[in-house]
């Protein structure tokens, strides 16, 4: 199964889609019907907070000017969250990426990873502005100083908390309103802030996914006032995308995919083998003196090949010679136009032929 991966701007409200989102497939498999390919589905989310990366790692002002551009904290989580994914994602496997994911080019890592275990690859971005973003981080920068005062004496608490019991009584409804509910999402929020500096290197540094490049496609969006429909309705789309009847059938690049070593595999690992195999029965098989003949097994059907000497002695770097310039021409298709059907029996008796018609050429 695919590999989700949820980008956006730092404080946009990625994480809280990403759970959304488990939710949800959690939620579709255990509808699926039992023995249906969608019941043996399975869901992993991975982020920062899942491996315990802090965010520190992502502050360049900690690290000197020279080496910013290597950040070696940074390439460590990276390291940590691609092992993770590696760890689990197969074609059974639904895996919610939650993250930054802000450089195209960690992006499309990813995608060859998915493509490498013929799994498909998807991205949500998580639209929001700069403006709301910077307001979610500062909020939670003000819940950690409060926090960071309130373990600091406990008279400060006591005080903070007898104004509170003064402005329930008079009855201050405008003061509740907005900064009681402001300061109330701001202690339900308990995900750590980053430095403002730190925040603002993010934002500069964010990649925007671009739909037309294969790394980034398909790609879903959702912006943070998309209500409960609108969320469900792009979910549902997911799904199709990665398990439904019509998704993409992914197929891994032929340089990537391990060839077969038996006598119906790779063309060229039997080409080398059998012409090594009969060098080594000459150089076995001829006499002190030279001359005569060495009989090779045919590989299939009755009968052996016969290997014609001349009246020498044939060294190693002749027969290596003649075998190198006979594979260089059979691979290039050069004379055997069905090079590709070829059987072991085929291959041994065109050598054979070739390494008589070298040899009597020779003497």
């Amino acid at each position: 199964m695919p590999l989700i991966i949820v980008t956006g701007l730092p404080t946009s409200g990625k994480s809280t889609r990403a759970k959304q989102l488990y939710d949800y497939l959690t939620a579709r498999i255990s509808s699926s019907p039992a023995g249906s390919p969608q019941s043996a589905y399975r869901v992993h989310l991975i982020s920062d907070e899942t491996l315990s990366i802090p965010r520190s790692v992502y502050d360049l002002s900690r690290v000197p000017e020279h080496a910013r551009s290597a950040n070696a904290a940074e390439k460590d989580a990276r390291a940590a969250l691609y092992g993770a994914v590696k760890r689990v994602l197969s074609d059974r496997d639904i895996v919610v990426l939650d993250g930054l994911n802000y450089i195209k080019g960690w992006r499309y890592q990813l995608f060859c990873e998915a493509k490498g275990v013929r799994t498909g690859c998807c991205v949500l971005q998580i639209g929001c502005g700069v403006d709301r973003a910077r307001g979610v981080n500062e909020g939670r920068l003000r819940r950690r100083a409060r926090v960071a005062g309130e373990a600091g004496g406990a008279g400060e608490v006591g005080e903070k908390s007898g104004e509170g019991a003064t402005l329930e009584g008079e009855g201050a409804e405008g003061a509740e309103g907005a900064e009681g509910a402001k300061a109330k999402e701001e202690e339900e929020d308990t995900a750590e802030p980053y430095e403002p500096e730190n925040w603002e290197n993010l934002v500069f540094r964010y990649e925007e996914p671009n739909p037309m490049t294969r790394w980034d496609s398909p790609l879903f969006a959702l912006v943070w006032d998309d209500d409960q429909e609108r969320t469900s309705s792009v979910f549902d789309s997911m799904w199709e995308a990665v398990a439904g009847e019509g998704r993409k059938v992914v197929k891994p690049n032929l340089a990537t995919v391990q060839r077969g070593r038996d006598a119906s595999g790779d063309y060229l690992y039997m080409l080398d083998r059998e012409t090594q195999d009969i060098t080594k029965a000459v150089l076995e098989g001829q006499g002190e003196g030279g001359g005569g003949e060495v009989r090779i097994a045919r590989g299939e059907g009755d009968g052996d090949l016969v290997v014609h000497l001349p009246g020498e002695l044939v060294g190693f770097p002749r027969l290596q010679r003649i075998r190198r310039a006979f594979i260089a021409m059979t691979r290039g298709g050069m004379g055997l136009e069905g090079k590709g059907g070829m059987s072991v029996g085929r291959i041994r008796e065109s050598f054979v032929g070739y390494l008589n018609d070298s040899l009597e050429r020779d003497a």
